[in-house]
């Protein structure tokens, strides 16, 4: 019988599935233009909010959804290319630093998406408050950072496949379920301190997630609207 650990927490779970959707929609309403553009704003907000959310749940969430619990170094990377290193239950260390790496693309995308100005169709709110010169920069670095989320959401789905094809992992189902099944003869392959450590995902957690989401909406919808 599989052994069914608890990988991710329903708040991880829901934040990856909003983010993957928000990002969708960021896209599409951008590349429509015209009055679309605002849609694209909106979409923007919404992905500030969840990375803002993501953030302060990498401290304080459950196990495996806590950065230290993923934070890569050199050895844990040249180990894991050498294929020497254990299995893990979440994100590996190539892994990890494609999620750092996205992470940190989206908030440059977010951030400089606040003060955008196109003099046409859109202002961000935070434009006003920066020099014309400022703002034109912020705006070139918002266009050509789409290319460096672009490029790394290529290879977060090339991994994804990848590892299905390949070493018949399946990355999407735990981040749907929350739970990944290990079968017992693999067991071995993973570090047993990582085996005996499943995330919590209690009804009193998801509750303090959902108020945490919900404090960080009504202050992100507060700066952008004053």
């Amino acid at each position: 019988m599989k052994k069914i650990i608890r990988v991710w927490d329903l708040p991880i779970r829901v934040f990856h599935w909003l983010l993957v959707l928000c990002i969708i929609g960021s896209i599409i309403s951008v590349n429509l233009g015209g009055n679309a553009i605002e849609w694209h704003a909106y979409f923007g907000y919404s992905i500030l909010t969840l990375l803002a959310f993501r953030i302060i749940w990498g401290f304080i969430g459950s196990k495996h959804a806590r950065f230290a619990s993923f934070l890569p170094n050199k050895k844990a990377i040249l180990d894991y290319l050498q294929g020497s290193a254990p299995r893990v239950l979440g994100h590996n260390p190539v892994g990890a630093l494609s999620v750092f790496a996205l992470l940190f693309a989206l908030i440059v995308q977010v951030t400089t998406g606040l003060f955008v100005d196109d003099e046409i169709a859109f202002q961000g709110p935070l434009a006003k408050y920066v020099s014309s010169s400022l703002a034109s920069f912020l705006s070139e670095i918002h266009e050509g950072n789409q290319v460096v989320i672009y490029t790394l959401i290529t290879i977060h789905i090339a991994a994804i496949w990848y590892y299905n094809k390949f070493k018949g992992e399946n990355l999407i189902k735990p981040m749907i379920s929350g739970d990944k099944e290990i079968d017992p003869s693999e067991e071995a392959n993973y570090s047993p301190a990582d085996l005996g450590q499943a995330s919590k995902d209690g009804v009193l957690q998801r509750g303090f997630a959902l108020l945490l989401l919900s404090v960080i909406a009504v202050v992100v919808g507060y700066f952008i609207t004053k």
